[in-house]
């Protein structure tokens, strides 16, 4: 029986996201939605748990994603292996090839919510987290890359965010890309002693990832190796090019980061990082790129795409240590109830006001009864609510309801009749 009453507590990194905090996230998430709205951006939803084999191509056999950190198992009821998703980009790419959303050309969507890996949880990294994300699919053209880019930054820009700064490359194609591997490989094998065991683990399977080593001791020797951009054809090039050329016209400040890689095959031309000094060694904020192959690696028909995803979790936390505070929502008005005889006419009153567009906050009446008048203001006062509206007994004996400024520019106190809330109720929605 002990073991019945013992509190049950959320997993471990997995949070809660409670109020007063959780309005900084409906704040940026219809922020989000604005922006997406102006781009042309349509929202999709897919689903949380995924067929396993959907990320074990899409991601990769010998990535660190796959190998450590999925929240996979066996469906009990028909033993199809299952995966809670820990990205979203796969998910999509499976929608649109399952439901053919390309048969009449390309589309811009984009996504919110959460996502998992069994990882160790730390600032602004959790097992449960949360990507916003955009995906253009069935664009191949530079202008779509760099409209992506322009995006980032004017998300950043309506959410006062500062202190992020873009670094950008290109992965050319997968050719390119093999000739650079061998020479990686072949540069890394001459310097076999100085890899830690991550990178030898690496070097056969997965040598891109070793130029991303956080490693101090093996900073000088990646810094000495190929660099892809060297092996880049003359299209691989001139895609890059006109990328650089839009975003130096929309004045995007940047760094080529010849290290910013992918260690999947699908990536190809365009990738890019947003990416800040404030949050330790998880610097990145968003990241994106070009993954023409990712469809048909799937199962759907070749087309290309690019897309980006950022975390909530790291975006919330840099804002507040920038020190940006969004405005938390509050209602116009909290409603004072003195007795029980004032309930029905103040509940009619204030059900006229929120179906005129006003936010009424009705004072909640306790086992003893609704409280003093006193103790009523003192909560009307906390609620930040612009008005008090009183509900006494004198009032509604002549139909009328007070109205009390709670806030400086709010006038004077006056009454306003119980059967014409329509006629008044714009006043409340006024500062």
């Amino acid at each position: 029986m002990a073991d019945q009453n013992k509190a049950i507590r959320a997993v471990k990194g997995m949070n809660d996201i409670l109020p007063p905090e959780s309005a900084r996230w409906e704040w940026f998430e219809d922020k989000v939605r604005a922006l997406m709205h102006r781009y042309g951006y349509a929202n999709i939803r897919t689903p949380i748990v995924e067929p396993t084999p959907l990320f074990v191509r899409g991601l990769g056999e010998v990535t660190d994603i796959v190998e450590k950190e999925m929240y996979s198992f066996v469906d009990s009821m028909n033993g199809d292996p299952l995966t809670l998703r820990p990205e979203n980009t796969a998910g999509v790419v499976r929608a649109v090839a399952e439901h053919s959303l390309l048969y009449d050309g390309g589309k811009r969507v984009y996504y919110m919510g959460p996502m998992f890996r069994h990882e160790r949880p730390q600032r602004g990294r959790y097992r449960q987290f949360h990507q916003i994300g955009a995906e253009a699919l069935g664009f191949a053209g530079p202008d779509v890359d760099a409209e992506l880019i322009l995006m980032c930054r004017s998300l950043w820009r309506d959410i006062g965010l500062t202190d992020v700064r873009l670094e950008l490359n290109s992965l050319g194609q997968p050719q390119e890309r093999r000739a650079h591997r061998e020479a990686l490989v072949a540069y890394f094998e001459k310097h076999r002693d100085a890899l830690d065991a991550d990178a030898q683990r690496r070097l056969h399977t997965n040598p891109l990832r070793i130029l991303d080593t956080k490693n101090p001791a093996m900073q000088e020797l990646v810094e000495g190796a190929p660099k892809l951009l060297e092996y880049l054809g003359e299209e691989s090039l001139v895609h890059f090019d006109a990328v650089r050329r839009v975003l130096e016209a929309n004045g995007v400040e940047y760094r080529i980061n010849p290290r910013l890689v992918r260690g999947m095959d699908y990536y190809n031309l365009t990738v890019f990082e947003w990416v800040t000094d404030r949050l330790g060694s998880q610097g990145t904020v968003c990241g994106g790129g070009r993954y023409d192959y990712l469809i048909e690696q799937i199962g759907g028909k070749p087309a290309p795409a690019v897309g980006w995803a950022l975390g909530v979790e790291r975006v919330l936390e840099l804002l507040k240590e920038l020190g940006v505070e969004p405005d938390v929502p509050v209602p116009a008005a909290y409603a004072i109830v003195p007795s029980s005889e004032a309930l029905a006419p103040a509940m009619t009153t204030v059900e006229a006001l929120r179906a005129a567009g006003v936010s009424v906050l009705m004072h909640a009446a306790g086992r003893d009864g609704p409280g003093s008048m006193k103790s009523q203001f003192k909560r009307a006062d906390a609620s930040s609510a612009r008005y008090a509206l009183i509900f006494g007994e004198s009032e509604l004996a002549q139909g009328l309801v007070a109205i009390k400024p709670l806030r400086k520019g709010g006038g004077d106190q006056r009454t306003r009749p119980l059967a014409d809330v329509a006629r008044w109720a714009a006043e409340l929605l006024t500062a």
